[in-house]
């Protein structure tokens, strides 16, 4: 997964939160790089100090894989990958670590058009998809079930965070 899920699951308790709570309960393999990592820290420890605690909780219950940064010269040579060359990294991440599915928020990975068409022949065989398509698609939850939680708020959540 991307950054985005990562800070919009611990801050947001809607779609990318029940991906990290699938991992919480060993569901799911979560998948990340060290710098996905460093960039959902630094964000949230900039905008979103309160719930920094929340990715350590989550990372010490998660079912967690840290992929392989790719090198620079990677990076470089497959700059014209996607839109925004700062997502470059997460892809040749998912790429090297053979993920089944590179799930994101960000347009840039998840448009099926022309601009993420390199991205698409280069992943396969897996898929890049929405938050909501994969609980949908591949957990099968129903359009009722991610209706439920597509505007909720903390105070509707009962209990622990992560529990298992």
């Amino acid at each position: 997964m991307d950054a985005n899920v990562l800070i919009r699951g611990i801050t947001f308790p809607r779609y990318p939160y029940e991906i990290l709570r699938l991992a919480t309960r060993h569901e799911i393999v979560m998948v990340i790089s060290p710098t996905v990592l460093a960039d959902a820290r630094h964000y949230l420890s900039t905008l979103f100090p309160n719930h920094l605690p929340k990715l350590d909780s989550l990372l010490s219950v998660a079912l967690v894989e840290i992929a392989d940064d790719p090198t620079l010269d990677e990076v470089r040579n497959h700059r014209d990958l996607v839109r925004d060359i700062k997502d470059v990294p997460v892809v040749l991440a998912a790429v090297k670590a053979s993920v089944d599915y590179l799930v994101s928020t960000d347009a840039d990975l998840t448009d099926v058009d022309a601009s993420t068409e390199a991205l698409r022949l280069l992943l396969e065989p897996a898929k890049v998809l929405r938050v909501g398509t994969f609980l949908h698609d591949v957990m099968g939850w129903s359009h009722q079930a991610l209706d439920s939680i597509s505007r909720r708020r903390w105070d509707e959540i009962h209990g622990d965070t992560w529990t298992r």
